[in-house]
């Protein structure tokens, strides 16, 4: 299943991408930065949508639901972990095997 839903992220991931650089800008046109033409449109200054904008507003909507899902299952997954729980007191080593230990290093 999580398989799955990476590949179809993935496509859509990259759908999105794509149908955003195929879309032109918002002052594209030099009239629009004056305000000419406009006001005589039926949808006002932005146009009508066209398909680019429902396909991007399609792929955003399922580009969010595919990462909540993936993050959702991420998260559930419960491991055990290879530290076991009981705690093991560390042992200090004895002062006389500190002072073995310091007179084997001065003696080389």
């Amino acid at each position: 299943m999580s398989i799955l839903l990476i590949v179809i992220h993935v496509v859509v991931c990259i759908a999105l991408i794509m149908i955003v650089l195929l879309q032109t800008g918002k002052g594209a046109d030099m009239g629009a930065a004056f305000g000419g033409g406009s006001s005589q449109t039926l949808f006002g200054s932005t146009g009508a949508s066209t398909f680019l904008t429902k396909a991007t507003t399609v792929a955003a909507v399922v580009f969010m639901l595919t990462s909540l899902t993936l993050a959702y299952m991420a998260g559930d997954k419960v491991t055990k972990s290879v530290v076991p729980d009981t705690q093991v007191p560390i042992q200090q080593p004895s002062q006389t095997e500190n002072d073995a230990a310091d007179a084997g290093s001065k003696s080389e």
